[in-house]
């Protein structure tokens, strides 16, 4: 997992890094463009192009984590993380403006072909900025994963990618200078298309967390078996965490007790859960439902054995739990995790209703769907 950092912390070495970047990405941009221009060379002007590109994404990275570090406020209050996302999603968005850019530019030359002129300081200079562009993606991506930032990662990546697209260049250089062969524009159009590739890996992810993803079936059953082990909780379902930003994650869940406990003991155990779960995973628990077991009724425990048996035999249904016994209204009331496969919830629900209607005479079932919203 990222490390837990304060957010000034975090803050900070997102900015820092970003600084470096935009430095680096300037300074590299200017030598590959005066190379370009007196070599021809379409294939070093477009990386140039690219590094001005890059250098623009770790500007918008400082803006982002700006934005985002505002306080919660009354039509805000869980804060502007998610702001974050927009700005990695818009460095994708001008990952692919470059790409597109650049392919339109290696077509042009395609039709239109000029011999590139390398000298030997142009060499030396993309073998350099192939070194350094390596070292700075490498150090981009490291960060952002230390402190969970998107924008960092996919800048960190775009980074990688350029250090291959500066290689490849070389390549190029290399063949024409012993083969007299130019490959320029052909190279400008298969970079472009990587490019292009990249920014729409990029901004995939990124707007599938804006959307908003399942928790990792790794890190629900780590929580949820988290809750099952504090004293008094006899089993934790219906985990629903909501992100709103790196490292600001709200959740709600349902625990399962003993019906012999009251109000009192019950207030104190939800409390004692929301303290545990956040000084561990550092995840707010803004709600916690209960669920009663039935604990001194034999035909409960029977009943609720019998018909978790008979409802999980349809693939469909992945868990029962949150099952009560009313002897008194003949009520029997239970929760089912379902499959997203299932084509028509209200027909399944009913036949399955039916179904157990028909086994136990004079009893009325209560059954709730959920989704599949985690393991």
């Amino acid at each position: 997992m990222p490390q837990q950092l304060s957010k000034e912390k975090r803050d900070s070495i997102i900015i820092k890094t970003s600084i470096i970047g935009i430095a680096t990405n300037i300074l590299l941009a200017s030598f590959k463009a005066f190379v370009g221009v007196l070599s021809s060379s379409i294939a070093i002007i477009l990386d140039a192009v690219n590094n001005l590109s890059d250098a623009m994404s770790s500007a918008i990275t400082i803006i982002g984590t700006k934005l985002a570090g505002k306080s919660p406020d009354k039509k805000h209050p869980f804060g502007y993380g998610r702001i974050e996302y927009l700005s990695a999603a818009i460095i994708s968005v001008i990952v692919l403006y470059a790409g597109t850019t650049a392919l339109v530019s290696s077509i042009k030359k395609i039709i239109t072909p000029e011999l590139p002129n390398y000298s030997a300081s142009t060499l030396i200079i993309v073998t350099s900025a192939v070194v350094i562009k390596f070292i700075l993606g490498k150090y981009v991506k490291k960060t952002g994963e230390k402190v969970s930032s998107d924008a960092l990662i996919a800048s960190g990546q775009d980074a990688a990618m350029d250090s291959v697209i500066s290689a490849s260049t070389l390549v190029a250089a290399f063949i024409f200078i012993f083969t007299g062969f130019s490959l320029e524009a052909f190279l400008g159009a298969i970079i472009s298309l990587f490019i292009i590739k990249a920014g729409l890996e990029m901004l995939k992810g990124t707007l599938s967390e804006i959307l908003g993803e399942r928790l990792t079936p790794a890190r629900s059953k780590e929580i949820k078996k988290f809750v099952s082990s504090i004293e008094g909780v006899n089993g934790a379902y219906d985990l629903l965490v909501h992100n709103y930003g790196p490292n600001t994650e709200v959740a709600s869940i349902h625990i399962e007790v003993d019906d012999t406990m009251n109000a009192a003991d019950i207030d104190k155990l939800s409390r004692t859960v929301e303290a545990k779960v956040y000084q561990k995973f550092n995840i707010i628990i803004s709600a916690i439902g209960v669920y009663a077991s039935n604990t001194s009724d034999n035909v409960a425990s029977r009943m609720r054995k019998e018909i978790s048996e008979i409802v999980t035999e349809s693939k469909y249904v992945l868990q029962m739990h949150g099952f009560h016994l009313d002897e008194d209204t003949k009520n029997i009331v239970f929760d089912l995790v379902v499959s997203f496969e299932i084509e028509d919830k209200a027909a399944f629900k009913k036949n399955l209703i039916t179904k157990l209607e028909n086994k136990y005479e004079g009893y009325k079932f209560n059954i709730k769907f959920d989704i599949d919203i985690s393991d």
